[in-house]
């Protein structure tokens, strides 16, 4: 697989692992140094982020739309814009921003920056 086609199907992996609380998968793609910004404002590292996977997921039918890889040598940044079902039932959308970088053969995720609508 190309750099990029790694990246779009670690990207899918990520959604997918936020939306079934996959701590294992997230153990195995974060970096030892990651870090998250949350929507509520919560600045957390990696042991947080896996600490916050593993509580249960309130949204449903989580999906990343608009999805816009840029590489720059053993960086790239994945900008894209979710929708998904809040617990009340609404409709709701956000958008998140991940860093990646390329540590020897592989791709791990080193930031994450998420808001939602």
């Amino acid at each position: 697989m190309s750099d990029i086609e790694t990246l779009q199907a670690l990207n899918r992996d990520y959604i997918a692992s936020v939306q079934n609380g996959d701590v294992r998968r997230f153990d195995e793609i974060l970096a030892a140094d990651f870090y998250c910004s949350n929507p509520d404002g919560t600045f957390i590292d990696r042991a947080g982020f896996l600490a916050q996977t593993a509580r249960p997921v309130t949204i449903s039918d989580l999906q990343s739309h608009d999805v816009l890889i840029r590489r720059f040598g053993d960086t790239a940044i994945i900008h894209g814009r979710t929708a998904y079902t809040a617990p009340d039932g609404r409709q709701a959308t956000g958008r998140y921003t991940d860093v990646w970088v390329r540590q020897g053969d592989t791709w791990k995720a080193v930031s994450a920056h998420v808001t939602r609508g």
